[in-house]
């Protein structure tokens, strides 16, 4: 598993308890770039714009993207958002242990989603979404050191780039398998999706 900080305890750190990452180089003397809270919130926002809009439209391309955006965050959340929360956050193994249920059946509703009106998926999404505003990042933030936060950001977005864009519900779901197998088995998704030619991404609608 991929070595925690060596930080000692302070503000928003107690107890001597480090986010699970390695060290980033930091970027002109310092880490840079967009928080995970703010990552996480700004994209969950998109996959309910998404979603809202496959219901009135009920495009197969739309379907496509919105399965392919829901893949992709919840592979990087699994990599990086839950194991933080896991380690800083009281009650944290059984808040993710929650979270990674209601992913799996969410997962399997984007599989199910083409052949189904929606409803159940946006159901779902909507559970998801509201349990990150509500719960999992006000306790994150105030758990962890801004600096750390940045540095989770820049994960998460590169885990997504390297992400599954289709719902595998079986495969791992912490790390270090999904950091493992996730990337694996992005390749053959990419791969399909260019055969294919399916649409992954909102700005190709």
């Amino acid at each position: 598993m991929s070595p925690a900080f060596d930080r000692q305890p302070g503000p928003g750190n107690t107890g001597g308890v480090t986010v699970p990452l390695p060290p980033l180089p930091p970027v002109g003397g310092e880490t840079t770039g967009p928080n995970v809270a703010d990552v996480v919130t700004r994209q969950h926002r998109q996959l309910r714009k998404l979603c809202e809009q496959y219901l009135a439209d009920g495009d197969p391309r739309t379907a496509q993207v919105l399965i392919a955006s829901i893949s992709r965050h919840l592979s990087a959340e699994e990599q990086y958002l839950y194991p933080a929360v896991r380690s800083l956050v009281p009650d944290g193994p059984e808040l993710v242990s929650r979270e990674l249920d209601e992913d799996r059946a969410l997962l399997e509703a984007c599989r199910l989603l083409e052949s189904t009106d929606g409803q159940d998926l946006a159901v779902r999404l909507h559970r998801h979404t509201e349990a990150a505003a509500g719960e999992l990042l006000p306790l994150l933030q105030r758990l962890a050191p801004v600096e750390d936060l940045v540095r989770l950001g820049n994960r998460f977005e590169l885990a997504e780039e390297a992400a599954p864009t289709r719902p595998h519900p079986g495969t791992p779901v912490t790390p270090p398998w999904n950091k493992v197998v996730d990337p694996a088995v992005a390749i053959v998704d990419k791969v399909r999706d260019v055969v294919t030619r399916r649409t992954t991404y909102p700005k190709d609608l």
